[in-house]
């Protein structure tokens, strides 16, 4: 039997929750097919070790370009907790780092003076008073139509700013404002976050990672889900249902016709058709390209117009649960201040492009830069009460320059003990003891640690390549010459299929838990009714 909805969305990610929240709202009839046993895609909380009463956001983990728009819209109960402290770095090889403290600038300012850079920190401060500028500006548009390039930058009013983190490789501006390779180092990696570049990106993918990491929220504060990631999604789903829309577990879609019948079969292996007037895509083009080549051979030949771009993930994942914080190299830190925000490792300005070079020519980065998030910290509810009680922390642990062109299948095992192995290496280069020492052990007496390459992504959420944005970030802007003439181009959720649309991370202005795609697909399909 074939039913009919007027709605039909392909996974059930957050950005998927998110439309079929505000389509449902507005009367319309909608379905949300969902490969996987639960609903939140990569925005997910879970027990990730045996007999371990720990909640960890096992894939996404902290959020920024939420819009309060979408809170309010949905009504949303979720809280999201700053974090006081900015990042810790320590110099590798000594027993001193740079604390950025949101609190106190005055230790902020002694902390760059005892690393010899006190014009850095001047700089800093005027730095990030133009990304603010820019997030200021730029942030309340993502959940309007697009506006163009010549309007974004007539918005942000000062050509200066605008060329040097917009036009100039964010790297070089980088470069020129800064002297000190660590305070350089910390600055960039936020235009590394899922990329993978070199230091002067000619190509400007590292300036979109970079921006959309500086704007989030019109402040570009990175702050904790309170609850886990789960949390998030589960506010969601909750939107969802009351809104009336029907959310399908278990439900595995294996094509889409040119038109727009979605084939699906279930976990009983029983198989289903459903027909809508639009299709809403939360998974990624390359899962796009595949399901239209199952349904349609004019889709197959390319002639729908969406076609696969590249995608390739570069980073590692780790998690682990401690029965306490490590203690540092530096004694003058205390270790709940340097792991109470962003943690950098052998980050550099120098060793990110030296990893990068390594990276590039295949191989695993001698030392592997990293970045390390402490949630229990901030947020102690994702632990039980004994392991409150005991000390115990979680760190997520996100590694730089890992692409998947190092892994394949037939080494994904292999690969990943390796990367484990690098990861905690070097992470104890800069710790006063290993790491190894304070993991607890599960259930089955392992130790608590977990880690996951771009392959185990591709395999368990379908991310093409590993990729934590389903391929390159665009600009959250259309260019002057694009034509905006249609709701789904207006919107940055077009397809070059009528009546299917983007709503996950390969939309513009997709990526991270931001529920913008999926608002924006909804408001398409609304706008075209």
């Amino acid at each position: 039997m074939r039913e009919h909805r007027d709605v039909v969305i392909i996974g059930g990610g957050h950005n998927g929750l998110t439309a079929a929240a505000y389509l449902a709202q507005a009367g319309l009839d909608v379905q949300v097919l969902e490969r996987l046993d639960v609903l939140g895609g990569a925005a997910i909380s879970a027990e990730a070790f045996a007999g371990v009463d720990a909640r960890l956001s096992r894939y996404s983990y902290l959020v920024s370009l939420l819009p309060q728009r979408i809170i309010d819209d949905l009504g949303l109960r979720i809280e999201l907790a700053p974090r006081r402290y900015s990042s810790y770095t320590p110099v590798p090889g000594s027993n001193t780092g740079l604390l950025v403290d949101n609190h106190d600038p005055m230790a902020t300012a002694e902390s760059f003076a005892a690393l010899g850079a006190e014009d850095d920190a001047v700089a800093w401060a005027q730095f990030y008073e133009g990304t603010q500028r820019l997030a200021r500006t730029l942030f309340p548009t993502v959940t309007d139509p697009l506006l163009t390039r010549a309007e974004a930058r007539a918005a942000v009013g000062d050509d200066a700013l605008w060329d040097a983190l917009i036009e100039q490789p964010v790297g070089r501006t980088i470069a020129d404002t800064f002297t000190n390779d660590l305070v350089r180092g910390v600055v960039y990696t936020d235009a590394l976050i899922g990329t993978f570049a070199p230091n002067d990106d000619e190509t400007l993918l590292a300036n979109r990672c970079f921006l959309y990491h500086v704007i989030g929220g019109g402040t570009g504060d990175w702050n904790v889900p309170v609850g886990g990631m789960g949390a998030v999604s589960g506010e969601l789903e909750r939107a969802a249902r009351l809104a009336g829309a029907t959310l399908t577990t278990g439900a595995e879609v294996v094509a889409l016709t040119a038109d727009k019948t979605v084939r699906w079969v279930d976990t009983a292996g029983a198989e289903h058709e459903t027909s809508a007037e639009h299709v809403l895509v939360n998974c990624s083009p390359h899962e796009l390209a595949r399901v239209l080549a199952a349904g349609d051979e004019s889709a197959a030949s390319g002639d729908s117009g969406m076609a696969a771009p590249p995608a390739e993930g570069a980073q590692v994942k780790v998690n682990l649960l401690l029965r306490r914080l490590p203690r540092l190299r530096d004694e003058s830190v205390d270790p709940a201040a340097a792991f109470g925000g962003t943690f950098h490792i052998n980050e550099t300005f120098s060793q990110l492009q030296r990893a990068y070079d390594e990276a590039a020519s295949g191989q695993v980065p001698s030392v592997i830069p990293a970045e390390i998030y402490c949630h229990s910290l901030t947020d102690p509810s994702i632990l039980g009460p004994e392991l409150r009680a005991s000390g115990a922390q979680t760190l997520t642990v996100f590694a730089l320059h890992v692409p998947d062109r190092l892994v394949t299948e037939a080494t994904n095992d292999s690969r990943r003990a390796t990367l484990q192995r690098a990861v905690l290496d070097s992470l104890n280069s800069v710790l006063a003891e290993p790491i190894e020492s304070l993991l607890l052990t599960d259930a089955n007496g392992d130790p608590c640690v977990e880690t996951k390459t771009t392959r185990d992504l591709e395999h368990v959420l379908r991310l093409p390549g590993g990729s934590i944005f389903h391929g390159d970030l665009s600009w959250p802007w259309a260019e002057d010459d694009e034509p905006l003439d249609t709701p789904a181009r207006r919107w940055g959720v077009d397809t070059g299929m009528p009546g299917v649309l983007l709503c996950g991370s390969g939309a513009r202005r997709g990526g991270a838990v931001s529920g913008i795609a999926g608002h924006n697909a909804a408001m398409a399909v609304l706008e075209s009714r």
